[in-house]
């Protein structure tokens, strides 16, 4: 029987550095699926999330990432913050979604480089219309704040879900027109103010539709009722 014998190339060169860079991503996506960095409520850093069969890289909303079920989060394109990331993603659909509502159990955990690989965008692919997260609505809070620099005090109207931003800014500017020189007056012993935050989801019944009343009577019947 005749022996096979196998040898080495002797002539094999290193790899270009085009290919030792497709390698080492290679590398580290592995590394990034086989050591995922658990996710952390609280932590300002970005995560990576499932899009179907793709991962994502999504930054969290401050306020609004505590879980347990869903958080806030907006995607972005893997290699963000460069500006060719920025042109790149809006090309493929990653700018203008807002905030979208996401499931933790999507969540692989903290965004490593390695997942970029594995992204719409690696694909040159847009980001599908329905990546199965609803949009994370906004809300306005108007609050009465004890003059004395404590942080007592009540939350006299919460008003959401907003949609688009520019809903709730306009109900902002007016709200905020209408406070202007009453501040101090409308609640005794304290200064009423308006201000932004994420529509909480959990709390739903205790926010007045801003869609099915004008915010500012919304506003007179609330301090109203406080002034009962």
């Amino acid at each position: 029987m005749k022996r096979l014998s196998f040898r080495r190339c002797g002539n094999a060169g290193a790899l270009s550095p085009e290919d030792q860079a497709v390698v080492d991503q290679f590398r580290a996506t592995l590394t990034a699926l086989r050591n995922p960095e658990p996710w952390a409520p609280g932590s300002a850093r970005d995560i990576a999330v499932r899009i179907g069969p793709f991962i994502e890289r999504a930054h969290t909303r401050p306020g609004d990432d505590h879980g347990p079920d869903l958080i806030a989060v907006a995607l972005v394109h893997p290699d963000t913050p460069h500006a060719g990331a920025y042109l790149h993603g809006r090309q493929l659909g990653y700018a203008n979604r807002g905030w979208l509502r996401c499931a933790t159990t999507s969540i692989l955990g903290f965004w490593q480089p390695g997942y970029a690989m594995l992204t719409h965008a690696a694909a040159d692919l847009p980001l599908p219309d329905d990546v199965g997260m609803e949009p994370a609505h906004y809300a306005l809070y108007i609050e009465a704040r004890k003059r004395d620099d404590s942080l007592d005090g009540l939350t006299l109207l919460r008003l959401g879900p907003y949609t688009q931003t520019r809903h709730a800014q306009q109900d902002y500017d007016r709200l905020t027109a209408t406070l202007d020189g009453r501040e101090t007056t409308l609640v005794p012993g304290h200064r009423v103010a308006a201000r932004f935050g994420p529509f909480d989801v959990s709390d739903h019944q205790l926010f007045a539709d801003p869609y099915e009343a004008d915010a500012v009577a919304l506003l007179d019947a609330a301090v109203a009722g406080v002034s009962a």
